[in-house]
């Protein structure tokens, strides 16, 4: 079978599908046009989030019988297109949960511990250590909204600190050791920190907003490494000011672009409030983007494939 990689990535990807008798073709450059007027001739599409794959794209791919998308989403397909197609969707969750749990955690110690802040002043020269008195993790409770691949990594992350973990989910029975299914009014009520592992649908789309975090009985802080347009920027910030979120980190944001991979053009008003806020802490969608996931990603993807069509 022909595959087509639309995306650089790596390079196990390419050995160990050709070892398995896959023939690969790379084209990084294309425009989507261009590629849809021969994707016909492939059996496979390898693609992390270079262009959305719909229904007009997909009905050019008439020979398609595999989408191999080396992240863990799989919002930039018309995943019920494929299936109607009978294309297999393979995505790869397992490959960056870790990292995105070690970021998430990174990011909550930063917030709390004034780190950001901190290395800032030092470094023009001002030592102000009570202004930059943390809080403890310990004694909070700790809420997860999506309790998947990503929101159980960050719940394991959590055993070596004295805190209750508890999560939130629309599907029954995710619960485990390491976390406490509960409804949505008792994550609402107890949480110290809200931490988002869901992916964007149309359930998520904008879940994060005023009404949402008007309900909580306490303030909280934020963490987000799941996908920006779950959170409402402008709510968000409304929140930071009046101290019902306490800090925030974001490792995406509402104004990304579906590619992920450049700066977006667009600065709102309520993001230039985030880049000066000292309790937000901002990176560029790079929670599941370490050495290590590149290859578990990778690998992910050609066990998956070899185990359905090898």
């Amino acid at each position: 079978m022909k595959v087509l990689h639309l995306d650089t990535n790596h390079p196990l990807l390419l050995e160990q599908l050709s070892q398995l008798g896959f023939e690969n073709d790379e084209d990084y450059t294309s425009s989507k046009e261009d590629v849809e007027n021969k994707i016909h001739l492939y059996d496979g599409i390898i693609i992390r989030s270079r262009f959305t794959l719909d229904q007009q794209f997909l009905d050019k791919a008439t020979n398609l019988k595999f989408i191999g998308r080396v992240g863990a989403g799989l919002e930039n397909i018309d995943t019920e297109h494929a299936k109607h197609r009978d294309v297999f969707l393979a995505s790869a969750p397992e490959g960056n949960r870790n990292a995105v749990g070690e970021h998430t955690l990174g990011m909550l110690l930063s917030l709390m511990n004034k780190m950001t802040k901190a290395n800032r002043e030092v470094k023009k020269g001002k030592w102000n250590r009570e202004g930059n008195r943390g809080v403890e993790l310990d004694g909070n409770t700790i809420g997860i909204i999506g309790y998947g691949n990503m929101g159980k990594a960050f719940a394991k992350k959590l055993q070596g600190f004295d805190v209750e973990v508890i999560c939130y989910d629309i599907v029954g029975g995710v619960g485990d050791e390491n976390a406490r299914q509960v409804g949505i009014m008792e994550l609402q009520q107890k949480s110290d920190v809200i931490s988002l592992h869901v992916p964007q649908t149309e359930l998520t789309a904008g879940m994060i907003n005023s009404e949402f975090i008007d309900k909580f009985h306490k303030s909280f802080w934020l963490l987000n490494t799941a996908r920006g347009k779950c959170v409402v920027t402008k709510d968000l910030v409304k929140a930071l000011k009046s101290e019902k979120i306490l800090g925030a980190g974001l490792d995406v944001l509402e104004y990304e672009k579906k590619s992920f991979e450049n700066m977006f053009t667009q600065k709102p008003k309520a993001f230039k409030y985030l880049r000066k806020a000292k309790n937000v802490l901002l990176t560029p969608h790079v929670a599941g983007w370490t050495l290590q996931s590149k290859e578990k990603l990778a690998q992910t993807i050609v066990d998956k494939i070899q185990g359905r069509f090898c």
